[in-house]
């Protein structure tokens, strides 16, 4: 119901993107809004980071809700659950969904995710094929696995891996194909990748590295993987995991300017000024988003828009680690040298598993990689978000913050701490992953 003097806030996407843009905007401007939450999934807001988690048995489904159905009750929000949005009417400021609801609103904001990428090969309908993206896939892949038998995972990327590996906790023998040779190839160079590989081989995962898919072969359902130089792995489920793509349906329907994906300013604003943007349907100066901490950013900026206040985006460095127990990867910003001009610093100890890379420029952290050890990694990227000159520690950077410190060669006023960072700091996206 409309309470007086309040305008009406539409958000189309009720993951972790729109209801963190949502928290920041009744945070700042409680009263200014009636808000409407439209989600496609019958589930209220989870962290769907941790999905992996749940499909490895480490934690429930309950466990995983981020905002109960009891948050937006206390906060006054309507939250539609289980109904698509399907077009929106900019002439007459509507949304229309799946049920054939309308909804007015004065402001809108799109959070619709991404859709996986899908190869064009024969297979992919078959029912025991999933992608691994929301609860009904976790749920699909945790049955699948009650019977045992064979999964094949058809991605080597971060997502990829944490499929195969849930699979594998959950019993069942699991082959992973990756077109390219390294694992997390934008993630990791080609030390940190076969250190990886050669651990998860350790932990029973076999890997058809170099391969191409060609087909899913079955019947009525998948039986079988055919790679391109003929070989086939037998599989009573498969998952792909290539990749994702900005959701811009909704988007490109209504009129606005789309790329990649919506495009959106420094601001969060479409192309229309009453409708915002945030999450991996976005694409802001010809970048998109797939990872948690430049998304956080965008939510608490669009918050703040709607709010009100006079608030900008810029880009944090990126960052991601892979989420399986007993493996430690980090990785940021650049995986190598650019030129000559930039300084690699590595120290690699194969027998202990243990590599770190450090990437300089102008004497400024551009990129790390880290494995088997990652707890300096939040600090590699304060380094980076800082621009911090890091001239007079570049023989003990590698080694990490407490022996740089330790060294004592740097003034603690030219190595932001965490407490001095924003409320967006590296710290606590590394928390919050």
């Amino acid at each position: 119901m409309s309470r007086p003097g309040r305008a009406q806030l539409v958000v189309v996407g009720n993951g972790m993107a729109g209801i963190r843009a949502v928290e920041e905007l009744i945070a700042r401007a409680p009263d200014r809004y009636d808000i409407t939450v439209i989600g496609a999934e019958p589930h209220p807001n989870y962290n769907r980071i941790l999905l992996s988690a749940v499909l490895a048995g480490e934690k429930t489904l309950d466990e995983i809700v981020v905002n109960p159905r009891e948050w937006y009750d206390a906060h006054g929000i309507r939250l539609i659950a289980g109904n698509r949005a399907g077009a929106i009417d900019r002439a007459v400021r509507t949304v229309a969904l799946a049920d054939g609801t309308a909804l007015s609103y004065d402001k809108l904001l799109l959070a619709t995710g991404s859709k996986p990428l899908a190869p064009s090969i024969a297979g992919l309908g078959f029912p025991n094929v999933r992608a691994f993206r929301d609860i009904a896939d976790a749920e699909a892949m945790i049955a699948a696995a009650q019977h045992g038998g064979c999964a094949v995972v058809i991605g080597g990327g971060l997502l990829g891996l944490e499929a195969a590996w849930g699979l594998k906790r959950r019993g069942m023998s699991v082959g992973l194909v990756h077109l390219m040779p390294t694992l997390m190839e934008r993630q990791l160079d080609v030390a940190a990748g076969e250190l990886l590989r050669r651990d998860l081989e350790a932990r029973g995962i076999a890997f058809f590295t170099n391969s191409q898919t060609e087909e899913i072969l079955g019947v009525d359902r998948a039986e079988a993987v055919l790679l391109a130089d003929g070989r086939r792995i037998p599989a009573d489920f498969v998952v792909l995991a290539i990749g994702i793509r900005p959701n811009i349906d909704l988007a490109r329907a209504a009129g606005l300017d789309v790329n990649r994906g919506i495009l959106v300013g420094d601001d969060m604003a479409t192309s229309d000024p009453d409708i915002y943007a945030v999450g991996e349907c976005i694409e802001h100066n010809g970048q998109v988003f797939g990872l948690v901490a430049p998304i956080w950013d965008q939510a608490k900026v669009a918050g703040a828009r709607l709010a009100g206040d006079e608030v900008i985006y810029v880009p944090p460095p990126v960052f991601t680690s892979l989420k399986i127990t007993g493996v430690d990867v980090f990785s940021a910003g650049r995986l190598a040298a650019a030129d000559a001009a930039d300084d690699e610093i590595t120290l690699h100890d194969e027998k202990r598993g243990l590599y770190k890379k450090v990437i300089l420029r102008d004497d400024r952290v551009v990129g790390s990689v880290l494995y088997g050890s990652v707890a300096d990694g939040p600090w590699y990227v304060e380094l980076m978000r800082a621009r911090a000159d890091v001239s007079s520690i570049r023989d003990q950077i590698v080694f990490g913050r407490a022996f740089a410190e330790q060294a004592a060669v740097v003034p603690p006023r030219d190595v932001p701490t965490m407490a001095a960072t924003d409320a967006g700091s590296a710290a606590g996206w590394w928390q919050a992953a």
